[in-house]
């Protein structure tokens, strides 16, 4: 088992992401000692939404063009409505995320950033929770949709909205710590 310190994160996101559904896992994993990169199509920073205007700008760490899934134990995915919707139509960021998942590596994904794990193509036969406006859209995306503050199915990790934002993040620290395997050399 490894532990949370000796890993490795990637938070992928862009413009309008959910000021606390990036700001608070980037604090909790780094506070447990993890190395967090904020990933970006974007260069320089990224404007956070807090909840009715905007927020909090956020450094960009690596250039999406430049991250490679390798060198990463774990994805996570902030949500807001706006992040995530541009995010889907970004097909470096869908690719990105699919090599998350085809490595059957840690992706941890809130409120309507499951939109990304459909567009992705990752959710289909899951158990999986997501904001309950975009309910719909996972089960037709094939999840097995759950009203629960985290879910986790295999490596996947969901959960519904900022209120499970601790849950989520312990729920990230024990599913990277129960991989086995080594991520490549940087």
């Amino acid at each position: 088992m490894k532990k949370i310190s000796d890993t490795k994160i990637a938070i992928l996101s862009t413009n309008g992401f959910e000021q606390s559904e990036l700001l608070e896992p980037l604090k909790q994993l780094r506070d447990k000692g993890a190395s967090v990169d904020v990933v970006s199509p974007e260069e320089g920073s990224i404007t956070g939404w807090d909840t009715d205007t905007w927020g909090e700008k956020v450094d960009v760490d690596v250039a999406l063009a430049d991250a490679k899934a390798e060198t990463y134990d774990a994805l996570v995915l902030p949500g807001g409505q706006i992040n995530p919707d541009l995010l889907r139509v970004d097909g470096d960021a869908i690719e990105f995320i699919r090599q998350f998942g085809e490595a059957n590596k840690p992706i941890a994904a809130i409120c309507h950033a499951p939109w990304l794990l459909i567009e992705s193509g990752l959710v289909k036969g899951r158990e999986a929770t997501s904001y309950k406006s975009i309910k719909t859209d996972m089960i037709n995306a094939g999840a097995k949709w759950r009203d629960d503050a985290v879910v986790v199915d295999g490596t996947i990790i969901t959960s519904r909205h900022p209120g499970d934002l601790d849950d989520f993040c312990a729920k990230i620290v024990e599913v990277v710590e129960s991989q086995r395997g080594e991520r490549a050399a940087a």
